[in-house]
């Protein structure tokens, strides 16, 4: 079984997180995507918005797509989450053959997470660049030695975040181009982020 896992806070989840998953179950061959919603970002400062609900619209997000899921496990462990923790407890409950999908964004800080080469010995790092970004000044963040285990996830440009949907929301700027339908009714009927 290939396996990627996207973790992430999801607040809100959005069109680009779909992409990538889309792109990585196709370039890498996987069997499934499961989407891991953060409890807290240890490298994050903002306080994500209640579990229940990041984990609901993740829920509406991969609604009609039979290769993703979404695991709570993080959230249940509470606390800060770390991915080299999560994985330990994937390959121990299912064994396969994982993936660890991210944005470049995310891999320049790798060297700042919790036990990136014990990370590494567990996954492979799956990545996919922003517009205008490089791979080659991304990697640096890796280990010299540990830059085998990273592959490039091809995808379309999608320049959104979930910092500036929170941000058009707050303003009371609509965001249906980059969410899935499911997901802005959810934030409307829920008052979510001064909607």
């Amino acid at each position: 079984m290939r396996i990627g896992i996207l973790g992430g806070s999801f607040d809100p989840p959005h069109n680009g997180h779909l992409a990538l998953a889309r792109a990585a179950l196709e370039h890498l061959a996987l069997d499934e995507v499961l989407f891991v919603p953060v409890a807290r970002n240890p490298l994050k400062r903002f306080r994500p918005s209640k579990a229940s609900h990041r984990l609901e619209m993740v829920r509406l997000m991969i609604e009609g797509e039979p290769q993703m899921a979404v695991s709570d496990l993080e959230i249940r462990r509470g606390g800060k989450s770390y991915a080299v923790d999560s994985l330990i407890e994937l390959n121990m409950a299912r064994p396969a053959d994982y993936w660890f999908l991210l944005g470049a964004d995310a891999l320049k800080d790798f060297a700042s997470w919790k036990q990136p080469e014990r990370l590494l010995h567990l996954c492979r790092i799956a990545v996919a660049l922003r517009p205008g970004q490089e791979l080659e000044p991304v990697l640096r963040a890796v280990p010299a030695e540990l830059r085998s285990m990273v592959d490039l996830v091809p995808m379309p440009p999608l320049d959104i975040s979930s910092t500036d949907l929170r941000d058009k929301l707050s303003s009371g700027k609509a965001i249906a181009r980059w969410v899935p339908a499911q997901v802005a009714a959810y934030i409307s009927e829920n008052h979510l982020y001064g909607s």
